[in-house]
């Protein structure tokens, strides 16, 4: 399956970006799309189920825990995002 990150617009880019910065108590300049939750910043799979969580939450989204294993990135959450909205 190929990623399709392009598909999300850049307010949505944007949105996700704070939402992931926060939970990973992190500057929005400190994550980018491919530097890796757990291993550059520490973040544990608590964390990572949060973002999940979040992103249901906040886009009204239905995700599967399985889509865990791919949002280790921004890259991997705008996928996850991307692919659940239709896009």
């Amino acid at each position: 399956m190929t990623t399709q990150i392009a598909d999300l617009s850049t307010e949505r880019k944007a949105e996700i970006k704070e939402i992931v910065c926060d939970i990973l108590e992190l500057e929005l300049d400190e994550v980018t799309d491919i530097s890796l939750f757990k291993e550059e910043h520490d973040a544990d799979s608590l964390r990572t189920i949060e973002i999940l969580a979040s992103m249901e939450r906040n886009f009204g989204l239905v995700l599967e825990q399985a889509e865990l294993s791919r949002m280790v990135n921004l890259a991997g959450v705008y996928a996850v995002v991307a692919e659940a909205e239709g896009k």
